[in-house]
């Protein structure tokens, strides 16, 4: 399975909400990615049909997050995405529009996610667009970002490494790892760090664990528990979707 992460701004303020590089990449359920794409031709949905978040006092369910991928060719996938968050917070009710993004993924090196030896190599790049009845002030940003996947029978690792501008017009740096276990397993244990810096004030350090169920080669299921640190600020969110496949020609 292929797809994009979450990469996943999210409310505590304007400024924390927007906060989240993970906008610029993901892979469910995790805020990184892999060096894989989409088949030419196959469409590929990563679908979170309620999610809940909880940043400090502040409760939210993200309902949905939807990211949307579409193989161009052999080594290019076009990646369209955004997520929805209502408030839990009676005192103040909300619903925004939030992660909205469009990327290209270009695979750089066909490696062992491909069948062949070595690391799988792959970029990607595009824009953060605005959201919708959040930040007034937000405009759009944009992201590039590198990732190498290495595969073998008990383990698969994939390294991230992104700089963006956000929708504030500062500075972000990502960097994250992900580890999987045995890729031939059904369900199969993963876990993810990350720390990223928005140089407009917000550092966060994040880790996950979780589980990915394959059900067929074009849908897998997947839980994920998060916790993170957003400055002085504590970070729960539980996360469940799903990922499917088919060809459109």
């Amino acid at each position: 399975m292929t797809r994009r992460q979450r990469h996943a701004g999210l409310v505590l303020s304007p400024v924390l909400a927007m906060a989240w590089f993970g906008d610029a990449l993901a892979y469910r359920p995790f805020d990184g990615t892999d060096a894989a794409i989409a088949e030419p031709g196959q469409v590929e949905i990563e679908l979170g049909p309620a999610q809940y978040l909880q940043i400090g006092s502040e409760r939210t369910l993200v309902a949905p997050t939807v990211v949307f991928n579409y193989g161009l060719s052999e080594r290019w996938e076009l990646v369209l995405q955004g997520e929805a968050l209502h408030s839990l917070m009676q005192d103040s009710p909300k619903s925004s529009l939030v992660g909205n993004g469009l990327f290209l993924k270009k695979i750089l090196r066909e490696g062992s996610l491909q069948g062949q030896p070595g690391p799988s190599i792959a970029t990607e790049f595009g824009f953060l667009l605005p959201s919708i009845n959040d930040d007034p002030t937000n405009s759009t940003g944009g992201s590039v970002a590198g990732i190498v996947s290495q595969q073998w029978p008990w383990l698969t690792v994939h390294f991230n490494a992104a700089l963006a501008i956000t929708h504030q017009q500062t500075a972000d740096a990502f960097v994250g790892l992900i580890l999987e276990g045995p890729h031939d397993w059904p369900l199969r244990p993963v876990a993810e760090v990350f720390y990223e810096r928005d140089f407009g004030g917000v550092t966060t350090r994040s880790a996950l664990v979780g589980a990915i169920w394959q059900v067929r080669d074009n849908i897998a299921f997947d839980v994920g528990l998060r916790g993170a640190q957003l400055n002085d600020q504590p970070l729960r969110e539980v996360r469940f979707g799903v990922t499917f496949g088919f060809p459109v020609r």
